[in-house]
């Protein structure tokens, strides 16, 4: 079992093969430096599976950006979704709701995505999955990958050790996001977050 990012990257390199892989992803810009590394290792499909995203014009919204920037950036990775499902995130959430960012509320959250992810993983027959949610600096690495490895021993698809951030990850789905003009949402998708970010762009402007 991979336990760091060291050991992810000689992983990578030390593959003799090109495996499939199923990327769950949030977004175009977290896509886009997650594509980077991981082209020349797999042969990748990306999986938009958020159901957390509010309101539906939001998911929409990023769901066509991110097919706009990987059909641009390598037409030979596939885009699936699995439909917008949002009862299935306040379901996961109950109780949680007004727990604030980084809270239990986002580990039921990251583990509603990354489930579906692998369940999509094990119907496509796809041998490994991950997610480009440790991209983010606000996501916690250790919870996403302890996740994913859970999810391993429960159905039998490999999970894929992330920390994308690692490396200026984050800074550079900032340029590749210029680069690319792509659409960068200030939120991280659900209500609640949509509301925290406006208490606290309020409170600034107070000040």
């Amino acid at each position: 079992m991979i336990s760091n990012y060291k050991e992810f990257k000689a992983f990578l390199n030390n593959l003799e093969y090109k495996p499939n892989l199923l990327l769950h992803a949030c977004c175009a810009p977290c896509s886009s430096h997650c594509l980077f590394i991981l082209k020349n290792y797999f042969n990748i499909t990306i999986f938009f599976s958020n159901d957390n995203i509010f309101p539906s014009d939001e998911y929409f919204k990023r769901y066509d950006e991110l097919k706009k920037f990987v059909n641009e950036y390598d037409e030979n990775v596939n885009v699936v979704e699995n439909g917008y499902n949002p009862d299935d995130y306040y379901k996961a959430i109950l109780g949680k709701e007004n727990l604030g960012e980084k809270s239990l509320r986002c580990y039921e959250c990251y583990k509603l995505r990354m489930e579906k992810a692998c369940l999509e993983a094990k119907k496509l027959k796809i041998e490994y999955f991950t997610t480009t949610l440790s991209l983010s600096p606000h996501k916690n690495s250790i919870w996403i990958n302890e996740i994913g490895f859970e999810l391993e021993k429960k159905y039998g698809i490999k999970y894929l050790y992330s920390d994308f951030k690692k490396e200026n990850g984050y800074l550079d789905s900032i340029n590749l996001s210029k680069e690319y003009s792509l659409y960068r949402q200030n939120y991280c998708g659900c209500e609640f977050s949509l509301k925290e970010m406006n208490q606290h762009d309020r409170i600034k402007k107070e000040n």
